[in-house]
């Protein structure tokens, strides 16, 4: 942590100086290119002075400090003090044209005749010639070298930036790595009171949270242990029955068909818990491939029919095929289980629907029941292992305890979101929303 600090405040310190160094050049730059212009115009007008009263003779007599070009009116140069060739026209450049319109003119480019970056400034005679005095600029680049000292104090400055910023690094970490968690009141520093009291209340509900889950395994490992003890114990007992002597043929009948009920629910209960564990490893599943819910509402319905018919419950099947990207084992599964749980726990004369619908980006599955509802208390739980509304009326009607857990697990295993909407005497309604975009990105 103090390596972060440290590199982060040192970066901040060398970005600041190196915009303060840039700022500083680029206006000092400027600077001495407006003074080399203004030394430029004052030279001009001495020599300006000179020509006019002692003519080109006077040139002679100047240094070559500067180059001095004379322009005739047309342009053509009639006096250069550095190039004795023929030079080209001068009179489209625009300190000269700035000159022959307004008396004076000044530019800063790049020379045709030399090829370096240049400062002009030009002035108008009486008699229509044009005075040009000029420096390359590579004068002004060591005009800035004299500020080279500048250089050196900011160098000090980003040293000096670097410890400073280390020592502050230090300083700020040390209090953290002074911390005792375990008896958080200590601290000495009044500014790490906030993160402590946030660390407190996550200390609290991390072990409020760990109790919950604490309660929850234990009441798991009860439910679990009573569920496969039941139909163990009852088994045992029937069985223990069959082996009297003095039985009657006609209760080994019964006793036997007892027994097979009991190792059927254990059966059932054995095979809830591979598929939810399937589910919750989310190994050994088959690869998803496409799927219509309407054909497996079909399936569910004429699976369901018989043991609906029993109490005279009727099954209906609506909507058109409805593709997705799933695993059929799972959806038969939810769809089967959600319309069990319809059925069982229905009136009689009651009916259950099962209703697909294809809205493009989605599918939905909806099962609704006007059976007995859940009371708004359970509602949340219901979806729990082994939860159950009426323990007594459940053991009557069978079931596991497991199904409208598949249900939840299965849905997330597909990206679905359940939902549902009952009501105590009148019904139930439960949807589930499968976004066919993303199953069908991950065919």
């Amino acid at each position: 942590m103090t390596k972060t600090i440290f590199r982060n405040t040192f970066l901040v310190g060398v970005l600041v100086l190196i915009v303060c160094a840039v700022l500083f050049v680029g206006l000092q730059y400027t600077q001495t290119i407006d003074e080399n212009k203004a030394a430029l115009k004052q030279e001009a007008s001495y020599v300006k002075s000179g020509l006019e009263k002692d003519g080109t003779d006077y040139l002679k007599l100047l240094d070559k400090t500067n180059r001095i070009t004379l322009i005739d009116s047309e342009g053509n140069v009639s006096y250069d003090n550095e190039y004795s060739a023929p030079l080209p026209n001068q009179g489209g450049y625009e300190e000269v044209s700035k000159a022959y319109q307004s008396g004076e003119g000044s530019a800063v480019r790049k020379s045709g005749s030399s090829g370096q970056q240049t400062i002009y400034y030009a002035i108008k005679l009486s008699d229509g010639t044009v005075l040009r005095i000029s420096r390359p600029v590579s004068a002004v680049t060591h005009a800035l070298v004299t500020v080279s000292p500048i250089l050196w104090v900011l160098v000090l400055v980003l040293i000096i930036s670097g410890i400073l910023a280390f020592r502050a690094a230090k300083q700020i970490v040390t209090p953290i790595n002074e911390l005792d968690l375990d008896n958080p009141g200590d601290n000495n520093y009044p500014e790490l009171a906030p993160l402590l009291d946030k660390i407190e209340e996550q200390r609290m509900t991390i072990q409020e949270e760990a109790s919950i889950r604490q309660e929850m395994r234990k009441e798991f490992s009860s439910n679990v242990s009573n569920e496969l003890k039941s139909p163990l114990i009852s088994i045992s007992d029937l069985a223990g029955q069959l082996t009297r002597k003095d039985i009657p043929k006609d209760k080994v009948k019964e006793l036997s068909g007892s027994i097979y009920k009991e190792s059927q629910r254990l059966i059932n209960l054995i095979d809830d818990f591979v598929q939810l564990n399937l589910l919750d490893e989310g190994d050994d599943i088959p690869p998803k491939e496409d799927v219509d819910l309407m054909e497996i509402s079909k399936s569910v319905a004429t699976e369901l029919r018989q043991a609906a018919s029993k109490n005279n419950i009727s099954i209906k099947v609506k909507g058109k095929p409805t593709h997705i990207m799933g695993v059929e084992q799972i959806l038969h599964e939810m769809v089967y289980n959600l319309c069990d749980n319809a059925v069982k726990y229905n009136y009689p004369g009651g009916k259950v629907f099962i209703e697909t619908v294809d809205e493009g980006k989605e599918a939905k599955l909806i099962v609704s029941d006007t059976g007995i509802g859940i009371p708004k208390e359970h509602q949340k739980r219901v979806f729990e292992r082994f939860y159950r509304v009426d323990k007594t009326h459940s053991k009557e009607i069978g079931g596991t305890g497991l199904g409208l857990s598949i249900v939840k697990h299965g849905a997330a295993y597909h990206n679905a979101t359940v939902s549902m909407k009952s009501h105590q005497g009148k019904g139930t309604r439960i949807e589930i929303v499968f976004p066919k975009e993303e199953q069908t990105e991950s065919e």
